[in-house]
């Protein structure tokens, strides 16, 4: 049964909202990200909720929260650096509660453009990250006339995104990952939410993780 928790840790913005899903004897921490508030992502996104759940399965305890202006979340939209400095200070609270324990990042769309720049800062503090899952990335110009300059990542991240993503183009994921020298696992017929997806993408993470 899933224990979850709801926590109001104090954030650059206020109040940050996070759901906490711990597990027993835990090997591992993952923070999850959602996608675009502005867009009606929040921690409860389907695509969030399953990766949380492959995670705990693998022995991880999972955190999503809500970015700011979302839920109980204190601040506004900003645009991912707001929301870089709030993953920073769950991940501080992560460490604070749970300890020295391998700390996985994961994000959908929107947040997973934020994982891979709060991902960047971990690595130059000499906190790694102990690996990435990036799924949906939001990179390049998207829907929306947004653009998103996302950051390179190690070669080890799994990006996974969906063959018929009508809000992030494959061809911006594809033109990111290149110079990265990325594999992007592709799942054919899969719109940017996963519709009928979802199981695939608990199949990938598990498959791919090594204990």
């Amino acid at each position: 049964m899933n224990r979850q928790e709801r926590a109001l840790i104090p954030g650059p913005a206020g109040a940050i909202e996070v759901f906490v899903e711990p597990v027993d004897e835990p090997r591992g921490i993952v923070l999850v990200a959602h996608p675009h508030p502005l867009f009606g992502g929040s921690a409860d996104n389907k695509v969030v909720t399953t990766v949380a759940r492959s995670f705990r399965e693998l022995g991880y305890v999972a955190l999503r929260p809500n970015f700011r202006g979302v839920g109980a979340s204190e601040g506004m939209h900003d645009h991912g650096v707001g929301e870089t400095l709030d993953l920073l200070a769950v991940h501080a609270y992560a460490r604070g509660r749970f300890g020295p324990l391998p700390c996985a990042l994961a994000g959908f769309s929107f947040g997973a453009y934020v994982v891979s720049r709060l991902a960047k800062i971990l690595a130059e503090a000499g906190d790694r990250a102990e690996r990435l899952v990036l799924i949906g990335t939001a990179a390049g110009h998207v829907e929306g006339a947004r653009s998103y300059q996302t950051e390179a990542v190690a070669a080890d991240t799994i990006v996974i995104h969906g063959s018929a993503d009508e809000t992030v183009p494959l061809a911006n994921v594809v033109a990111w990952a290149t110079p990265l020298e990325l594999p992007i696992v592709l799942i054919p017929g899969a719109d940017h939410f996963f519709h009928r997806k979802l199981h695939i993408i608990r199949n990938i993470i598990q498959s791919a993780w090594r204990p």
